[in-house]
């Protein structure tokens, strides 16, 4: 799963990377150049293991900045999705790109929801 993950995330960035060549090409999937000025946000620090409930706040805090983050992103995407001119490759790597980051957030939610049940966990042990 791992594997895949990388390769996808190298792949989008290639997408992002590669300047607009042969765009009337149907079949090349490539950004339209209004969403290569969508700035896909990085995602928070990873939570330390065993992390106390002031890390749980701080992590909080920071997965709502980077949801309110990808929301921007997301509304980027949807507006150069709204250009006449695509091609079938555009809308291609338009979805690529709005479905990655969906899947960044529930990876980011998951290893929150994970990092508050060890807590919790945790807590009831010390009990």
């Amino acid at each position: 799963m791992k594997l895949r993950t990388l390769f996808f995330s190298l792949f989008l960035a290639a997408l992002t990377a590669q300047p607009v060549l042969a765009q009337n090409d149907e079949s090349e999937i490539i950004l339209p150049v209004e969403a290569q000025s969508c700035a896909m946000p990085v995602a928070p620090a990873r939570i330390p293991d065993e992390a106390s409930y002031d890390d749980l706040v701080t992590a909080k805090n920071n997965i709502n900045d980077f949801q309110k983050s990808l929301t921007s992103y997301r509304e980027c995407i949807d507006k150069a999705g709204q250009i006449e001119a695509l091609t079938e490759g555009n809308q291609m790597a338009l979805t690529s790109a709005f479905n990655h980051s969906v899947e960044m957030e529930e990876r980011v939610a998951g290893a929150f929801n994970e990092a508050v049940r060890d807590y919790k966990a945790r807590q009831a042990t010390d009990e």
